[in-house]
């Protein structure tokens, strides 16, 4: 009898699971072209992961200069994998260091120094003259600043003096950068909920002109506007194009147009927030 009843039940059952997916709605368009596009997303990331990972571990071989994880090459110009680059080797003492020597700047290594409340430095270094200019007198900078200072030089400074100018730039005038204060906005800059400035971690530098080949002397307080001649407006372009550059090396850039502080110079700064003014 049991057999017997099972014959009779199954079938049953099975007459009741199609009637109930009968009367299932179909699936809507919507959900179908949604599951559609989570299911391409899911390749195209999964995708992307394994040539990433392929590159990584160097199973791809494609050019340095476009390779995401290569090292910084200081010669090579600059495309939009160079920041990021630039910004890896800033964040590890031993690679920034080893880029730094690779640029032809002249430098020393200065000690660990705490001066104050949020002052001190590093992993810096005294940095006596760039890969082709001289500096006013040498400046203490961290490593990453440092760093970026001679990508700008090579890759902003020299080729705008080539195009504006038509000559290289062989000196840099400057108004300090290590110094243990807090911002500089025009107001009182030692109130109480100041923040401490770039300059106090030997993080900032404070360009106020250049030198050229030929002996003339460019001023951003003075030739940054350019004047009523023709010939006035190279200094100008010059100086806008070395503002501009900067940017693409420092995370920091303000000159004339962000306050009256900055009248008369560039402050370069690495770390904090990307801006420039």
């Amino acid at each position: 009898m049991p057999r017997v009843g099972l014959a009779f039940v199954y079938p049953r059952r099975a007459k009741q699971a199609n009637e109930c997916s009968s009367r299932m709605p179909p699936p809507k368009p919507g959900a179908m072209r949604l599951s559609a596009r989570v299911i391409l997303w899911a390749m195209v990331v999964g995708a992307a992961l394994a040539v990433g990972h392929a590159l990584w571990r160097g199973h791809i071989q494609v050019p340095e200069r476009y390779n995401p994880w290569a090292e910084l090459n200081v010669d090579a110009s600059p495309n939009w994998l160079t920041f990021m680059k630039l910004r890896r080797a800033q964040a590890d003492p031993p690679s920034c260091l080893a880029a730094l020597e690779r640029t032809g700047v002249t430098y020393e290594r200065v000690p660990d120094r705490v001066t104050g409340p949020g002052c001190g430095f590093q992993d810096a270094v005294r940095v006596h003259r760039g890969h082709r200019v001289r500096i006013g007198s040498p400046v203490i900078l961290s490593c990453r600043t440092a760093l970026s200072f001679a990508m700008w030089e090579r890759h902003g400074l020299q080729p705008a003096a080539d195009k504006n100018l038509q000559t290289p730039i062989v000196g840099i005038e400057h108004a300090g950068s290590y110094a243990c204060r807090n911002v500089n906005t025009g107001r009182d800059p030692e109130s109480v909920d100041a923040r401490r400035s770039r300059h106090a971690t030997a993080d900032a530098l404070d360009v106020t002109g250049f030198v050229t080949q030929d002996g003339r002397r460019i001023r951003v307080e003075r030739d940054w506007q350019g004047g009523a001649a023709p010939a006035d407006t190279a200094p100008s372009a010059f100086l806008r194009d070395v503002h501009s550059m900067g940017c693409q090396f420092f995370t920091g850039v303000l000159g004339p147009d962000y306050n009256a502080v900055h009248r008369d110079h560039f402050h370069l700064e690495v770390g904090g927030w990307r801006m420039c003014s």
